[in-house]
């Protein structure tokens, strides 16, 4: 929906309430005009129900007024005498259309000194734990939100098995463009699979501000573009299917590039506007590496055990196959068992139809690629048989073109032939430090800022082997960006909870008694 569309769904949500509520407004001792006011009827329906001002801001937070609208029905049946457990279901089952009968069918009192405690224990158990997910919901989607690492492709930096707390307040809290959908799930539900979401309907794009733009190497948590292809690699059928943005796959990589630069890999290494990128000391690329050991045991190795260096395999001649960062691969060739160590570099000149941007002029390989712009926003392309391929997508599909076309060196827009193309938003290229064991732009392209959730701040708890299993407890309450070794606050976060525990079961009690 548009933002107009949207505006015209407002008044049509208005001119429902005021045509349901209206008689009960004047029961309370309002007028009946208040009742058809935006917002300001919000506010006199507060004063109706005896509720703080305050609910009136829940009501306009997307996916968090979605919880308090059931209450609000609730509290207007219950002002005007009806508290039974049979006409809180009509009202929520008949979505708030109940209030209906109660305005025009059925003559009720106001009930203006209504207590606002609950009838029962079971009643007060379910406010609160309305006013629970309430809360849970608001900081899940606009401060903060828990994330796992399901992959390799940022290990040493991230391993599988961390639990990250992502900040979307630093790059600005995303406006949920998914309207409808169960709290704090991604795309589906549970253990059955099915469906979280309804596709409509949908919010324009809207992202408060932000404490800061995203940083050069900063690792940055995102919904995967790529998540709405038919098929993934090599797709030229011109066939997606929609997903909406904020359901897309969650996907955690290193922002090598932002929107501006010009990117380059050459033999592994990243270059930026032709100068060799460097990296965070607490950033580990690595790489594929060939040791040789003409037959002799390395997996045993002290030297392996001690740098955690996963094997990748052996080749046909018996020699190891190791992902190592440089600096380990020049501390094992220093081993005496090892005659021989050589990084494995796949060349250019061949095509590969699984790199960006699947297409035959470009015959790179993910270790020799590029170089390629990364468009930002308010620049200007020229547009040709050279460049479409690579803005192709972004001007049709993320930049909501309904066409576009090319024959040679002449390119339609919309119908329209067009020389140069000035982009509507910021883009980035995100990659993995496991460079030769990552699925990221180098496959799918570039990431719109409008795909971007937010940037990790913390690894709250961390496990190898599964939860519960092999607690990484040196990795517990550390912060993931930062210069040096990280460092772990999980003694004063431990020693805190220990003093909690100790006032609320021990000195609280006995203050009581």
């Amino acid at each position: 929906m548009t933002a107009t569309q949207w505006f015209v769904f407002f008044l049509i949500i208005q001119v429902i309430h005021s045509l349901g509520t209206w008689k009960l407004y004047v029961k309370a001792g309002r007028q009946a005009w208040e009742a058809a006011i935006p917002v300001y009827n919000a506010i006199v329906l507060m004063k109706i129900i005896n509720r703080p001002k305050w609910w009136v801001i829940l009501l306009f937070i997307p996916i968090v007024n979605l919880f308090m609208f059931p209450i609000i029905w609730i509290e207007i049946i219950r002002s005007f005498g009806k508290k039974s457990r049979i006409d809180s279901s009509l009202v929520i089952l008949s979505l708030g259309f109940y209030i209906y009968y109660i305005n025009y069918a059925i003559d009720v009192e106001y009930i203006k000194d209504r207590s606002l405690k609950p009838n029962s224990a079971f009643g007060d158990w379910v406010s609160s734990i309305a006013f629970a997910i309430i809360a849970a919901t608001l900081v899940h989607t606009y401060f903060m939100r828990p994330y796992t690492i399901p992959s390799s492709s940022l290990e040493k930096s991230l391993l599988i098995g961390d639990f990250l707390f992502v900040s979307k307040f630093h790059y600005g809290a995303r406006v949920p463009m998914t309207q409808i959908a169960l709290p704090m799930v991604q795309d589906s539900i549970p253990f059955i699979g099915l469906r979280s979401y309804l596709k409509k309907p949908q919010l324009p794009y809207f992202r408060l501000p932000g404490l800061q733009k995203i940083k050069r190497n900063e690792i940055v948590v995102f919904n995967w573009p790529a998540d709405t292809l038919a098929t993934m690699w090599g797709d030229t059928s011109g066939k997606y299917t929609f997903k909406p943005i904020d359901k897309k796959t969650n996907y955690v990589k290193r922002c090598v590039a932002i929107a501006g630069d010009s990117l380059q890999i050459i033999n592994g290494y990243i270059y930026i506007n032709g100068k060799k990128s460097i990296m965070p000391n607490r950033a580990k690329p690595q790489w594929y590496f060939e040791v040789n050991t003409e037959g002799k045991q390395l997996s045993q190795n002290m030297l392996l055990n001690r740098l955690k260096v996963r094997e990748g395999g052996r080749t046909p001649n018996g020699n190891y196959i190791l992902n190592l960062t440089d600096e380990d691969a020049a501390r094992i060739s220093k081993n005496p068992a090892v005659k021989n160590i050589k990084k494995q570099i796949a060349p250019s000149g061949k095509y590969n139809n699984r790199l960006f941007p699947h297409n035959e002029q470009y015959q790179w390989s993910q270790d020799n690629f590029g170089p390629i712009y990364i468009p930002k926003k308010g620049e200007t392309v020229e547009l040709n048989s050279k460049s479409i391929p690579f803005y192709k997508h972004i001007i049709e599909e993320y930049e909501h073109n309904n066409n576009v076309t090319f024959d040679g060196n002449d390119v339609y827009i919309n119908g329209k032939l067009v020389k140069n193309y000035t982009f509507k938003q910021d883009y980035y290229w995100l990659m993995g430090d496991n460079r030769q064991n990552s699925l990221d732009a180098r496959y799918w392209g570039f990431v719109p800022f409008d795909h971007v959730i937010g940037k990790p701040v913390l690894i709250w708890m961390s496990y190898d082997g599964g939860i519960f299993r092999n607690p990484r407890w040196e990795r517990f309450f550390t912060t993931v960006h930062g210069e040096g070794k990280a460092t772990s606050f999980r003694y004063l976060v431990f020693g805190l909870i220990a003093l909690w525990l100790v006032y609320s079961n021990f000195i609280k009690k006995n203050k009581k008694v």
